[in-house]
């Protein structure tokens, strides 16, 4: 069976990325975050599908090639495809005949079939299909890669295209969005070669280049949210749906604010880097060979991005659930030591009720929050000590067994509103996936709280 290559790995030719390749290489990439009848076909053998859907939008904006009607004999719907080249590197595959074709009886959506089965057979949930278009003597030809959701390389497309948490389905110019990530960088270098010139570098990197601390970050977020939604506080009873403001909060305001401190860091350490702190007089050969000089440096800082913002996010949903939890005036202590030094995120209403239930009231419960899970529940699992374990998180990439097994220890997931629901997810069918709605609602408030007082 073919097997799908990992494209950071280190070979001969140094480690070449399949996808940074590509999108350097490319003037326009389709980028669709796949639903689950996109990628089980290849992976359950009761499914045949055989292929992905190509959303309207999509189809018709040129990326394809036309659709031509087909002829039909005995009168039916009307039937449009096309045909097209298409490579797949990581499969080592190339199909000479792709077909897009649109059953207009079935919808508006348009079906790409014969793609190969390996590419999609070992995907997680919400994993992306990327497909670059190149034109040869006025042929297509699309080069196209699977990128899976739980591996580092979804968190570089998502970084380098800016695709928010919403993303479904678009199509891109990689050029424009590298160059404008670059020009951002590079206009903020000018106000710090500015403060170099003056002798001032340090005190402007003191100013500017310093991150504010996580939990700084996470309350700029929601301010600028609560102010857009016309809210004074992040109270979950009067939001319709909490989990879904939690994720916009964390995973789009928040990375924007990043973003941007992160790249005045960059840009500052980048003239530090390459001119030093000290003004003199520079030269066109003095800076290429400082450049040349530093060069690994210069990689490192322009590389160090998702890693960074990968080191954070979990520190920002933590704070935004807490920010819900006293919103909402619900009793809870957090990061308390249980016994064998278990540090649970947070624990309701306390402590000592959870050690020690009360006769007649309700039990506590733990509530544990990971942005991401992958094996990490299983560490979690050891907090419960027999009481109930609800775990929150906004990862979309776990998979039906990891799912079962956790339902299996009687662990709760509470997931955003929108992923529950969503068709690129496996947690809709899933008894013990509840969303932050039926978290606070149900859970807290319809059956425990009162019962706490």
């Amino acid at each position: 069976m073919t097997t799908q290559i990992d494209m950071f790995e280190d070979g001969d030719d140094g480690g070449a990325m399949l996808l940074v390749e590509l999108l350097h290489s490319t003037s326009l990439v389709l980028i669709k975050k796949l639903s689950n009848n996109d990628r089980d076909w290849a992976q359950l053998s009761n499914k045949h599908q055989a292929g992905v859907y190509i959303p309207p939008a999509q189809r018709e904006s040129g990326f394809f090639p036309p659709l031509v009607g087909k002829d039909r004999a005995d009168g039916g719907a009307a039937i449009r495809e096309c045909f097209f080249r298409t490579e797949w590197p990581q499969v080592d595959v190339v199909r000479e005949k792709i077909r897009l074709v649109h059953y207009t009886s079935k919808g508006p959506e348009t079906h790409m079939t014969g793609v190969p089965k390996p590419a999609f057979a070992t995907l997680s949930p919400a994993s992306f299909l990327v497909m670059g278009r190149h034109v040869t003597d006025g042929v297509p030809v699309y080069r196209c890669l699977t990128i899976d959701s739980a591996s580092a390389d979804a968190l570089l497309l998502t970084d380098t295209l800016g695709l928010p948490a919403d993303f479904v389905a678009g199509i891109f110019e990689p050029a424009a969005a590298l160059a404008a990530e670059r020009d951002a960088i590079l206009d903020f270098a000018g106000r710090a070669i500015e403060a170099w010139l003056a002798g001032g570098i340090a005190a402007f990197a003191g100013d500017n280049a310093a991150l504010p601390s996580t939990a700084v970050l996470a309350r700029m977020a929601r301010e600028k949210y609560l102010a857009g939604h016309g809210l004074t506080t992040l109270d979950p009873w009067a939001i319709e749906r909490p989990g879904d403001a939690v994720r916009e909060i964390s995973r789009t305001i928040e990375w924007e604010l990043f973003r941007e401190f992160q790249r005045r860091e960059r840009a500052i350490m980048l003239v530090r880097t390459i001119l030093g702190d000290t003004p003199s007089d520079v030269t066109a050969a003095g800076v290429i060979r400082s450049l040349i000089d530093n060069i690994g440096e210069v990689d490192r800082l322009m590389l160090s991005a998702s890693q960074q913002r990968k080191s954070r996010a979990g520190y920002s949903f933590e704070h935004q659930i807490e920010a819900m939890l006293v919103a909402g005036d619900v009793p809870f202590e957090k990061q308390v030591v249980m016994d064998a030094k278990k540090r649970p995120d947070f624990i309701l209403p306390s402590l000592a009720r959870f050690a020690t239930p009360v006769p007649e009231a309700a039990n506590g419960l733990i509530l544990s929050a990971k942005t991401t899970l992958r094996e990490r529940w299983k560490q979690v699992q050891r907090e419960m000590t027999g009481g109930d374990l609800f775990l929150a998180t906004v990862d979309e990439s776990i998979a039906a067994n990891a799912i079962e097994d956790m339902a299996s220890l009687g662990i709760v997931l509470v997931v955003p509103e929108t992923l529950r629901e969503s068709r690129s997810t496996e947690y809709v069918r899933h008894a013990n996936v509840i969303g932050f709605d039926g978290f606070f609602r149900d859970e807290l408030r319809g059956r425990r709280m009162a019962k706490w007082v």
